[in-house]
């Protein structure tokens, strides 16, 4: 703790100072809750080791990245979502990407700021961190994390299939459910948290078309539009709620609710339900398809939610989405984080490349 008289805030202890730094943030709870979850990683990294923040210094930074990267002892540090208040919790559900680590090191450069300006600490060893280092550390080329067409073609049709005429009503309600949420996330690439913040009259009639309309990263507001074919998930969906075919404007409930029918589904249960599906729908496709579809069954059992918004957003580029178009369904800041889903040219790419060989073809021999 910093000596008296030097501490610009009132706080008995690092997580009480990290409190203060974080009720900046109080306007725009998902940042908050991000921030926060940053925060906690490092101030439990360091509690392991029995040393505060004002303890930090760039010779750490490495150490902590690196730790970052691969949480170890693993059943220490990672698990499955669940609540805070479950002793089954863990600060990370697995080893971050390099994005995610740039993302992590930029906003605990910011928790230092502060924590500077109010005098709890006395240098950020993150401003030490040079720019490009941290570039080159997030060097990365296309997004992989997707299902490729026929593997996302294959899912929906899967998540359609007939339910048996002895299905339960809960069996039921929980179809609709999937069916739901796996075609909004394809259709509108939403976040997870702007899947379960969603409200009914969030989707809106405006001039004879349909837009939803979301509050983003940065509390930043945005209206998508709604493509024909969400219509009808949201049609089947009301009638399973027991509501009118589409959402009247005033309709502030959730749109996506838990097994009562009214109570919103969390972040946390929303992540638990997409994995459970994917990791379903890999059982199934094993059992139906056996050994020759091992890859495709591997890619299942590793996609989470944010894998829905990658498909989505590769198969609009793929189908010709402009740009500009496809950035603004993203809600992306930079056309070049866009870029990075464009895989549209692969296939002619690699048709044009096959044409060249060892030896011509279709030319005579000497």
């Amino acid at each position: 703790m910093p000596a008296a008289g030097e501490v610009r805030i009132a706080a008995n202890g690092d997580a009480e100072a990290v409190a203060h730094w974080l009720a900046e943030y109080r306007a725009s709870p998902r940042t908050q809750r991000a921030y926060r979850r940053e925060a906690e990683r490092l101030l439990l990294w360091l509690g392991e080791q029995g040393r505060g923040l004002g303890s930090l210094r760039r010779e750490d930074l490495d150490a902590f990245e690196a730790f970052l990267a691969d949480p170890q002892p693993r059943a220490r540090w990672t698990g499955p979502a669940r609540p805070r208040t479950s002793p089954e919790w863990r600060p990370f559900r697995g080893p971050l990407s390099a994005a995610s680590r740039r993302q992590s090191l930029v906003i605990l450069q910011g928790l230092f700021a502060w924590l500077v300006e109010a005098g709890w600490v006395s240098h950020n060893p993150f401003r030490l961190m040079r720019d490009k280092r941290r570039r080159l550390d997030n060097r990365q080329g296309r997004v992989e994390r997707y299902l490729e067409r026929s593997l996302w073609e294959w899912l929906w049709a899967w998540l359609n299939r007939p339910l048996s005429q002895r299905a339960t009503p809960r069996q039921r309600f929980e179809r609709e459910r999937q069916r739901l949420v796996f075609g909004f996330a394809y259709l509108l690439a939403p976040r997870i948290s702007e899947m379960s913040a969603a409200r009914m009259h969030d989707f809106h009639r405006r001039e004879g078309r349909w837009w939803w309309r979301v509050v983003g990263k940065g509390d930043k507001v945005a209206a998508i539009p709604v493509p024909p074919d969400m219509l009808p998930l949201l049609e089947a969906w009301r009638a399973q709620l027991g509501l009118a075919p589409l959402p009247e404007p005033g309709e502030a409930t959730p749109l996506l609710r838990a097994l009562n029918g009214t109570r919103p589904l969390g972040d946390n249960r929303l992540y638990r339900l997409v994995r459970e599906t994917f990791q379903e729908a890999a059982e199934a496709l094993e059992d139906e398809r056996g050994r020759a579809v091992a890859p495709q069954v591997a890619r299942l059992r590793q996609a989470t939610p944010h894998w829905l918004r990658h498909t989505a957003l590769t198969h609009q580029a793929q189908a010709g989405v402009e740009l500009r178009f496809l950035a603004a369904t993203a809600r992306h800041a930079r056309l070049d984080t866009t870029t990075r889903y464009l895989h549209a040219e692969d296939e002619e790419w690699h048709q044009q490349q096959a044409a060249h060989g060892l030896v011509a073809r279709g030319d005579d021999a000497l």
